[in-house]
């Protein structure tokens, strides 16, 4: 367990990292943050309000792989901050690139919601863009990052060498709702690769982790293979989640959507599981 004298330096260390975004987002005439809801976003969509005020507009992509709950979230944080917001539509499901689902799948989404932002800024007079990527994210496999080069987003927490639990301590510090949100991604990824995304699908996913939420789990994943739901729950919540009266209800709630089987991964929730898959060279 960390003292209290390392936590007073991480916390100092967290907030020079914090001064650091706050004059990279001053230099900017106005900007367009990709805003999902999750903690990574909304903390940089609340650093770029905290310095640009009217200059800078939050913009949330909507469609299927966007879950209900997520929507709710994004909603709720929008109104206790105040911060300047658009929802707009993407239609990344008219790429069949996209819905073949293979690899690079999270290109495509991205190249679609960059393309959507920079029609926005170019139509409101915004100079920049930017999205939420952290020190963190360079380690995992994200396809993503590529399209946001490509389309010269920018990546202000990066630049400032934030890291995941930084931006939580931040985020707590300046009061957000979003400090503590487990780790969200869209619906998509809950599909394995080579499987075809579809709204009904997507659809079905959403609906069987509104099961798991409404069970009282807080960190989750419904993994759809076919006719077969591989639920991963948070390693502290595996023993409740193995208890015979609530694993019953799991089951039973998620039969009832449409899965033939369902089964808890042993190994328990994981970011990225599905990219064990990826065979490297």
């Amino acid at each position: 367990m960390a003292t209290g004298t390392q936590l007073a330096l991480d916390e100092s260390s967290s907030l020079e990292k914090q001064q650091t975004l706050f004059a990279s987002l001053g230099e900017l005439k106005s900007l367009l943050v990709a805003f999902s809801g999750g903690a990574d976003s909304a903390y940089l969509a609340w650093a770029a309000h905290h310095v640009l005020g009217e200059r800078s507009l939050a913009v949330t992509a909507l469609s299927a792989s966007f879950s209900r709950y997520d929507r709710e979230q994004a909603e709720a944080f929008l109104r206790a901050t105040g911060i300047r917001h658009e929802w707009i539509g993407t239609q990344e499901f008219d790429n069949p690139l996209y819905v073949a689902n293979n690899a690079d799948r999270c290109y495509h989404c991205k190249d679609e919601l960059f393309d959507r932002m920079a029609e926005l800024a170019a139509k409101r007079g915004f100079l920049a863009v930017a999205y939420g990527v952290n020190a963190d994210d360079t380690r995992d496999f994200r396809p993503g990052h590529r399209a946001a080069r490509e389309h010269q987003v920018l990546a202000p927490l990066l630049d400032a060498s934030l890291h995941k639990d930084e931006i939580r301590q931040l985020s707590r510090i300046a009061g957000l709702s979003t400090w503590d949100r487990p780790a969200s991604a869209c619906l998509s990824s809950r599909i394995p690769y080579g499987t075809a995304v579809t709204p009904e699908l997507l659809d079905k996913i959403d609906r069987s982790e509104a099961v798991l939420r409404e069970l009282g789990f807080r960190q989750f994943r419904v993994r759809a293979h076919g006719e077969l739901a591989r639920v991963e729950v948070a390693p502290e919540e595996m023993s409740r989640a193995l208890a015979p009266s609530v694993a019953e209800q799991i089951a039973a709630g998620l039969k009832a959507l449409g899965f033939a089987f369902v089964t808890l991964d042993l190994e328990g929730y994981r970011q990225g599981s599905l990219n064990s898959l990826l065979k490297t060279k």
